[in-house]
């Protein structure tokens, strides 16, 4: 079933649930119901089909009309839908933001934190990917991306910790999954003791993003960055 298709049963299976089906049995017919969603008769007849097939509803024909009711695994498709528009209405974040930015070439010092053994060892266990040794590094398109981008610090990150070694301190670094140009799964991570402010993003992802993409400086990349769940 693809997301379009689950998106369309549950729909009809809330408009079920709105018609009476919810844990009783109602007498609806595929000429209102099709009216009721805008959508043809036929087309009606169908999704009740497929939702039959799920298992989602009980089906009996009548000469009136279908006499339909919720089945126990389609209460659980409406309680799950439920629970994640709860989670989304009551959180104080939303569960993701989208940035977009010009690719630039930076300093270097990506590669240089991103090898460190302790880093790499936890970002390999907490965000289940190998880095790549350095960063794809954004300029930020506008305003709004920047205060965006500022915005997350106040969100819930996966920390990987600092350490210390015979040199120097090594700090905390935030990581937030992330989603590169549609297509591949990595993260933002910030204080690398970076010498960028704000308007710059820093991403890692278990390739060499720029060849994997095809891009370079200048050109545009939009990432899609989830927060976490306090």
């Amino acid at each position: 079933m693809t997301e379009k298709q689950q998106w369309q049963h549950l729909y009809m299976l809330l408009k079920l649930a709105e018609m009476g089906a919810y844990k009783r049995t109602a007498k609806v017919s595929t000429e209102y119901l099709a009216k009721k969603l805008a959508i043809s008769q036929q087309t009606a007849s169908r999704y009740l089909i497929e939702l039959e097939r799920l298992g989602w509803i009980q089906r009996n024909i009548t000469p009136d009309g279908s006499l339909i009711k919720i089945e126990d695994q389609g209460i659980i498709e409406l309680k799950k839908l439920y629970s994640s528009l709860k989670i989304l209405i009551e959180r104080t974040y939303p569960p993701s933001v989208t940035l977009e930015g010009n690719v630039f070439t930076g300093l270097g010092e990506g590669a240089y934190y991103i090898s460190k053994e302790h880093y790499k060892k936890q970002i390999i266990e907490k965000l289940g990917f190998e880095p790549y040794p350095g960063t794809l590094n954004l300029k930020l398109s506008t305003d709004y991306d920047i205060k965006t981008r500022m915005e997350l610090e106040a969100y819930p990150a996966i920390e990987v910790k600092g350490f210390q070694n015979a040199e120097r301190a090594f700090g905390l670094v935030r990581c937030y999954p992330a989603l590169i140009d549609n297509k591949i799964k990595g993260a933002l991570v910030t204080a690398l003791r970076s010498h960028y402010d704000a308007s710059v993003v820093e991403i890692i992802a278990p390739v060499f993003l720029r060849k994997q993409l095809g891009i370079k400086d200048g050109n545009k990349v939009k990432v899609e960055i989830y927060t976490q769940q306090a």
